[in-house]
C-alpha cells in the first residue's frame, strides 16, 4: 500500500485539555484554566490516530508573551500593554528556544515535558508539526533559554540605523514607541509601555505610531529587505537574522519533529527559505515545511525555489467553498481551482477551518455543522493534497463564545485562556448524540482518503462540464461531482450545498473512461457512506443514479 494522504489534526493546547466550566471573559489563568502538554495521553493520542489522522499540529507550544507572571521561575514579566489577551497570542514569540510555560504541569520541567509528548505521539504513530514564526517575535523578545553560543535576537543591532542588513530588527530612529492609539491596560494604574528608539511592527508598520489594529504586539524581523528602498536586497554577506532563524529550525528539528507550519511565510524572502530549508533537510531529510501563504502570484516560487512540500490553499479552496457554502458564489466555481494551481495542485493544504478563521457551523458561515459537511467532503477528497481539521471542527464547534480579547466573531479565541465546550464534552466524555455521530462522520472521511485506492492516490476527474444545470436534476450552482480512480477502483464523489435533496442522473463522458484506461463495464458498486452494495454500473452512455439530502453528499465505489 502507498504512502497514506497526510491527514493533519491542528490542535491548541492551551484549549484541547482546559475542562474548566464557567469561564470569566479576560480570566486570568488561575480563574479560567489551561490545557497541558500531559492532556495529550497516549490513550487520547491513539484515538487521534483511529480517526485517521497522521499528523497532529500542536499550535503554540513554543514560549510566547502573556500577562501571567512566571518571573519566580525566571522568565521575564512582559508589558501588559503590548500583550494581546491575558493568554497572548502564540504567534508573539517571546523566546525562541523554549516552550510555553503555561502547558507545563511543572514550570521548571517544561521541556522535559514537551520531549516526552514527541514521545508519546509517535508511539500513537502519529507525526508531529510546530509552528515556526519567522516574521515576527514579541515586542519584549527575550530568550533566557538559548544555548550558550548564541547572541539574542537584536544583541548587536545598530538601533540608530533605521535598516541595516545584518541588524536582526528595523527602527525609527530617535523615536520612542507611541501606544495612543493601542487599547489601555486592563490594570488601569499601570504606566504606558515604553520602547526607545521604536521598531516595525510585524505586519510591516515602519512607524513608531502602530494602530489597535495592528501586529503591535510584534516587531519585524529584518531578512536584509530594506522596505524603506523599495524592497531592496541586501543576501550577501548573509544577513545575520538568516543565521540565528536556521539554528533555531535546526533546534527544534534536533527535538525529533517531524514538520513545521511557517506562519506568514511570504513575509520572509524565498532567497532565505531556500537558504535554511536545504540546510535543515540536508541533516534531516524527512521532515515536511509547510508555507501560510495568500499570493497565488508566489506559490510555485516558494515551492520550486523556496523548497516548501506545501502551501495553505487559503485564496482559491477555502474561499470558493466558503463562498459556495454562504450561498453567493456558484459550484462551477470550483473547477476553477484546480484548473489555476495545474501541476502543484496536490501540493496545497485543503482545510475549512484553521485558528486564523471562523467556524464554519457558527452564524457567520453556514450556522450549522450539517451545512459545513460538503465542504469538508470536497476539501478532504479532492485529491491527494494533505487535509486539514481544526480541533472541535469534528464536533460542530460554533465559536459563540465572547471570550475577552476575542469577541463572539465566531473564532475560537486564541489570545484568551478560555474552555472551548465541544472539546471539553469530548475530554469528559459527555459528547451528545449528534456530536458523536458527526465526529463519526469526519472520522470516515478522513479513514476513506487514506484506505481507498482511488481516493488515495487517484486522479481526478471533474465532472461539471459534462453535467447541464437543469438536466436529470443536477444544479451546477448547488452540486459538486468528480471522480477520483485508479485503472482498479474508481469513486464518483457527489456533493450537495443545497437546502433542498438531490435525486440526480450523473453523466459520465467517454472521455472519462479512456483517461482512467476503463475499457469494460464495471457492476460492483458500493455505497461508502451508507455501507450498502447497490445496483449501479458504470460504463459509457449509463447514467449513475445518485440521491443526496440537503447538504448531503454521496460516495459510490465502482470496482472491476
Amino acid at each position: 500500500m502507498a504512502q497514506k494522504p497526510i491527514a493533519i489534526y491542528q490542535v491548541l493546547p492551551r484549549l484541547y485539555g482546559n475542562t474548566q466550566e464557567n469561564c470569566v471573559p479576560n480570566g486570568s489563568i488561575e480563574e479560567n484554566g489551561c490545557g497541558k502538554l500531559a492532556d495529550f495521553t497516549l490513550p487520547r493520542l491513539r484515538a487521534i490516530k483511529k480517526m485517521g489522522y497522521t499528523h497532529i499540529w500542536y499550535t503554540g507550544v513554543i514560549e510566547h508573551a502573556t500577562q501571567t507572571d512566571y518571573s519566580s521561575f525566571g522568565i521575564r514579566q512582559n508589558h501588559p500593554q503590548v500583550v494581546k489577551g491575558m493568554a497572548g497570542s502564540p504567534y508573539a514569540i517571546k523566546d525562541y528556544y523554549d516552550i510555553d510555560p503555561d502547558l507545563a504541569i511543572s514550570v521548571p520541567d517544561r521541556m522535559v515535558e514537551f520531549d516526552a509528548l514527541i514521545k508519546r505521539t509517535h508511539q500513537a504513530n502519529l507525526s508531529v508539526i510546530i509552528d515556526f514564526v519567522p516574521n515576527h517575535v514579541a515586542r519584549e523578545y527575550f530568550s533566557d533559554s538559548k544555548p550558550a553560543d548564541i547572541r539574542d535576537l537584536g544583541y548587536d543591532d545598530q538601533t540608530d540605523h533605521a535598516f541595516d542588513p545584518q541588524n536582526n530588527f528595523y527602527y525609527i530612529p530617535n523615536q520612542a514607541f507611541d501606544t495612543s492609539l493601542l487599547p489601555r491596560c486592563l490594570q488601569t494604574d499601570t504606566p504606558d509601555y515604553k520602547e526607545f528608539p521604536a521598531k516595525a511592527s510585524g505586519n510591516d508598520v515602519f512607524s513608531e505610531r502602530p494602530s489597535a489594529y495592528d501586529w503591535y504586539e510584534t516587531v519585524k524581523l529584518n531578512y536584509g529587505v530594506d522596505y524603506l528602498a523599495n524592497g531592496e536586497a541586501h543576501f550577501d554577506p548573509i544577513p545575520d537574522t538568516w543565521r540565528k532563524m536556521l539554528d533555531i529550525l535546526l533546534f527544534w528539528a534536533s527535538k525529533d519533529i517531524d514538520g513545521f507550519r511557517c506562519d506568514m511565510a511570504e513575509m520572509v524572502p524565498a532567497d532565505f527559505w531556500h537558504y535554511a530549508i536545504e540546510r535543515v533537510k540536508e541533516q534531516f531529510p524527512d521532515i515536511v515545511f509547510i508555507a501560510e501563504i495568500y499570493n497565488p502570484d508566489n506559490y510555485r516560487h516558494y515551492l520550486s525555489f523556496g523548497g516548501f512540500d506545501y502551501l495553505y490553499d487559503k485564496v482559491g479552496l477555502y474561499d470558493t467553498l466558503r463562498g459556495i457554502t454562504q450561498g453567493f458564489v456558484a459550484a462551477t466555481a470550483l473547477s476553477q481551482c484546480w484548473q489555476n494551481l495545474g501541476d502543484i495542485r496536490t501540493q496545497m493544504l485543503h482545510f475549512t477551518e484553521n485558528h486564523d478563521e471562523q467556524r464554519y457551523a457558527s452564524v457567520h458561515i453556514a450556522d450549522s455543522p450539517t451545512k459545513a459537511l460538503p465542504a469538508f467532503v470536497v476539501c478532504a477528497l479532492f485529491d491527494t493534497a494533505p487535509v486539514m481539521v481544526y480541533a472541535g471542527q469534528e464536533l460542530g464547534e460554533k465559536g459563540a463564545d465572547a471570550e475577552g480579547f476575542s469577541g463572539p466573531d465566531g473564532r475560537t479565541t486564541i489570545f484568551d485562556y478560555w474552555s472551548v465546550p465541544t472539546l471539553r464534552r469530548n475530554i469528559l466524555g459527555t459528547l451528545t448524540e449528534e456530536e458523536l455521530q458527526l465526529q463519526a462522520l469526519y472520522s470516515k472521511i478522513i479513514r476513506l482518503k487514506g484506505n481507498s485506492v482511488a481516493l488515495r492516490e487517484g486522479e481526478m476527474y471533474d465532472l461539471m462540464y459534462f453535467n447541464h444545470s437543469g438536466q436529470n436534476g443536477f444544479d451546477s450552482s448547488h452540486h459538486y461531482l468528480f471522480l477520483r480512480a485508479t485503472e482498479e477502483e474508481c469513486v464518483l464523489v457527489c456533493t450537495n450545498f443545497s437546502d433542498q435533496p438531490a435525486d440526480i442522473l450523473v453523466q459520465i463522458p467517454t472521455h472519462a473512461f479512456d483517461f482512467f484506461h476503463i475499457d469494460r463495464p464495471w457492476n460492483s458498486c458500493y455505497d461508502l457512506l451508507n455501507n450498502k452494495r447497490i445496483k449501479q454500473q458504470l460504463k459509457p452512455s449509463h447514467p449513475v443514479h445518485v440521491t443526496m439530502p440537503p447538504y448531503g453528499f454521496s460516495l459510490l465505489r465502482f470496482r472491476k
